[in-house]
């Protein structure tokens, strides 16, 4: 195992609102992941909590107004081009405001979790949208 290899720590918030998540298109400028459909998501500063990292992400990405559950709902291992990647995800539903994009992303929608699957090559990250949307009776 190489032991020099850089590894990535990054959260993601899958977002509902009335039923549907915020699906965010990764812009055709981005080195990893160009035109991929995704939730918001963002890479863990160095010394930044978690929790904070995504509440960051989220103010960065799209600035709403969310209640976010503290808890993680999932984690897994993927990978961010060449490198390693674990990505914590965290859940969240909609108070308020409208979607302002940052330049990471070229376009949004508020899609089912069918017309998120539909549109996302991420398996993994999709499947735990199905999750999430089989929770929303659970108040966060």
């Amino acid at each position: 195992m190489d032991e020099t290899k850089f590894f990535v720590v990054a959260v993601s918030a899958v977002i509902f609102k009335q039923g549907k998540v915020l699906a965010m298109r990764r812009s055709l400028k981005k080195d990893a992941g160009p035109g991929l459909w995704e939730t918001l998501s963002g890479r863990i500063e160095t010394g930044e909590d978690p929790l904070e990292a995504v509440k960051r992400e989220i103010q960065e990405e799209c600035a709403l107004t969310v209640n976010l559950d503290p808890r993680p709902v999932a984690a897994y291992h993927s990978q961010r081009g060449n490198d390693e990647m674990i990505l914590i995800i965290y859940r969240a539903e909609h108070l308020s405001g409208d979607v302002i994009r940052s330049e990471e992303h070229d376009d949004h929608a508020w899609l089912t979790p069918d017309e998120f699957a539909e549109h996302s090559t991420l398996k993994k990250l999709v499947d735990v949208v199905y999750q999430i949307a089989e929770m929303t009776e659970i108040q966060i």
